[in-house]
């Protein structure tokens, strides 16, 4: 039994497209599309989202995508889990390239010069590279305006807690010469 497809899903079989011009796409899902797109990312909302893709043939069989994401996103504040709502605009660009091989073992290999560049698909997903390159522009630690960690200080008894600024790499630097401008200070 297959998967079905996600909502936000727009496939082209690229064969079936003309090589004789670029091909334009946009996509601007509805609310139902956009809410079940942040529950798979897990963000609180999207309030706005735009793709406008324009596919160019390049060469025999290969394509290059150029493509302006737009969207607006909502959510939770790392430290307070408020709200937080970002606009995103970003320029995506990825090369398909027939012949392209993906190396054995990621692990052990070099960036390459070019990372636009994947292999060519039979069926490009428009819906599938407007998700991932959402995905990529979400703020990693979305933060509230006025929000802050603070600073929590802990120590055994009759001792001094170390705090943040005590770990810094000059503080025991400072720590000397502050010692050495106060002549009443014990060693």
């Amino acid at each position: 039994m297959s998967e079905a497809a996600p909502s936000w899903s727009h496939p082209l079989r690229l064969s079936a497209l003309s090589r004789a011009t670029p091909h334009r796409v946009e996509l601007t899902p509805d609310d139902k599309v956009r809410a079940a797109l942040a529950g798979e990312l897990a963000i609180l909302g999207i309030r706005k989202l735009r793709f406008a893709a324009e596919l160019h043939p390049e060469g025999r069989a290969d394509w290059r995508l150029e493509a302006e994401l737009g969207a607006t996103v909502v959510q939770a504040c790392v430290v307070t889990l408020a709200p937080v709502t970002t606009r995103i605009d970003e320029r995506i660009e990825r090369r398909y390239v027939e012949g392209y091989e993906m190396p054995d073992d990621p692990g052990e290999t070099e960036m390459p010069e070019d990372d636009t560049a994947e292999p060519l698909p039979a069926v490009l997903d428009l819906g599938a590279v407007m998700a991932e390159a959402l995905s990529l522009a979400l703020p990693a630690w979305p933060r509230a305006p006025g929000a802050s960690l603070g600073e929590a200080v802990f120590a055994p008894p009759g001792t001094a807690p170390l705090r943040d600024e005590d770990a810094l790499p000059f503080a025991g630097l400072k720590a000397a010469l502050d010692r050495k401008e106060d002549p009443d200070a014990e060693d």
